[in-house]
């Protein structure tokens, strides 16, 4: 048709051809989170990037690495000066631009390990009746992102071409919120999980040592809080309160630590900050600390229940599942913290590489190695006679995990689970909650054992071959 029309300009003397550049995201709703969305440019962007080249009716990147990496990826428009004659008929061209291709990008994902993190999901909601969960899966040696997971998700074809109000309608009035990149805009009590965080505290700053035997009789002795269902689980040391995610064992570091050294290693760990990963939109999470308290609520006295509930991640703190990981991924690396990216590379058109992303580390534990290597053994208990040992009966590759159930004042606990393997040589951790799932070993382990599965090539069919 275009050919047609331009064969016969002198016809059609009204019509303009223009060609018009449309993203198609073939695997549709498949990794949409990560690699985000373009559309038009609107009113509030245009008035804040004119200076940078931007015009009116530019497509550009809002959402994902789309937008993060919009300048690298849009290249450079081309166009012709043509002059015309009265009726609009080209008489000659006076000038020409070459457009320009803009530079490819070469992420972290794994595809297969992405596929079988979505499926893992899908599976689980379906089963337990769950609608929302975030999964992320990363090197923690490097700090790459090998898959990244959140559901609801949504097409991203969809805002391509301009999104309709029945479909924005459809996606805004989503009670589960599918637009929302969980796993960096989440923001969930860490539940047990955060006893990593304590465990290390405790150990580090003396004030247990790994063999003290600590009685749980069911609840502490100054404040009658206890473990879930009432469970009573009698003599104890650091590295079974653990592996059994005693909450008596560690509301007694919690009472030992005091709120300021609980406070002072979760930051330690990196916790109550974004990240820094290169995607739009990171939430910090909140540590529990006296200020925050000071400042939002009228009475702003800290209470030692309040110290309690946050050894046992309750109460005030906050994370997102990638900080979930990050913590984890730090007890993997013996202590290192590495910044996570999805990019790898950028390519420029021809073929050569603009950058590449080496490993950037962060931080390192202010920890002896010795406390961080009990925190290890404790964690790699957990599957074996801990929380998670049923799930991982005969699993060929050993495994350090940790559940976690977290609280939830609006309805369902959610359920958490974060894990690294191999055990001696760590090269993948996973973070897995489901929202309203109850107990972690429940909802949120049987994902994360899928998803270990496919990364080590236990499974099956490796995810679906594309």
């Amino acid at each position: 048709i275009v050919s047609i029309i331009e064969e016969q300009k002198s016809q059609y003397p009204g019509v303009v051809i223009e060609v018009t550049p449309i993203r198609d995201y073939i695997l549709k709703q498949e990794g949409a989170h990560t690699f985000g969305y373009v559309s038009e440019i609107n009113d509030t962007e245009l008035e804040k990037m004119k200076d940078e080249g931007y015009k009116s009716g530019d497509i550009i990147g809002k959402f994902g690495i789309e937008k993060i990496y919009d300048k690298e990826l849009r290249g450079e428009n081309g166009g012709q000066q043509v002059e015309v004659d009265v009726s609009g008929k080209p008489v000659q061209i006076l000038g020409r631009k070459e457009p320009v291709p803009g530079d490819d990008l070469e992420l972290t994902i794994d595809i297969k390990l992405q596929q079988a993190a979505e499926k893992a999901v899908d599976e689980q909601l379906t089963q337990i009746g769950a609608h929302a969960a975030a999964a992320v899966v990363m090197n923690p040696q490097t700090g790459e992102i090998l898959a990244m997971v959140s559901r609801p998700a949504f097409d991203p074809n969809l805002f391509a071409h301009g999104i309709s109000s029945k479909d924005w309608n459809q996606l805004n009035n989503n009670p589960y919120h599918p637009m929302d990149n969980k796993t960096i805009t989440g923001e969930y009590p860490p539940g047990s999980t955060f006893k990593i965080v304590t465990g290390t505290a405790a150990l580090t700053e003396g004030v247990v040592t790994p063999d003290e035997q600590i009685f749980d009789s069911g609840h502490h002795w100054i404040i009658p809080k206890g473990n879930a269902d009432g469970e009573a689980l009698g003599w104890l040391n650091f590295r079974s309160a653990l592996a059994h995610s005693d909450n008596v064992y560690f509301y007694e570091m919690g009472n030992r630590l005091g709120i300021d050294r609980l406070e002072k290693y979760a930051r330690m760990f990196g916790l109550g900050a974004k990240t820094g990963i290169d995607l739009p939109y990171e939430a910090s999470g909140l540590v529990a600390n006296r200020r925050y308290k000071e400042k939002n609520f009228d009475d702003g006295e800290w209470y030692l229940s309040e110290t309690f509930d946050a050894a046992i991640g309750q109460g005030f703190n906050l994370v997102t599942p990638l900080q979930a990981a990050m913590v984890m991924g730090e007890i993997a690396a013996d202590g290192k913290r590495y910044k996570p990216h999805v990019v790898n590379r950028i390519i420029a058109p021809d073929g050569s590489v603009v950058k590449d992303f080496q490993p950037e580390l962060l931080s390192q534990l202010d920890v002896p190695e010795e406390d961080i290597k009990l925190v290890q053994d404790g964690l790699h208990d957990v599957t074996k006679y801990g929380t998670a040992a049923s799930s991982f009966r005969g699993f060929t590759v050993d495994i350090a995990g940790k559940t976690g159930t977290a609280e939830n004042s609006q309805g369902r606990d959610h359920g958490w689970f974060v894990a690294y393997g191999p055990f001696d040589n760590p090269n993948v951790v996973v973070a897995v909650i489901v929202e309203n799932g109850g107990y972690g070993s429940q909802s949120a382990v049987p994902i994360g054992r899928k998803i270990l599965e496919a990364a080590f090539g236990l499974n099956q069919d490796g995810g679906d071959k594309k």
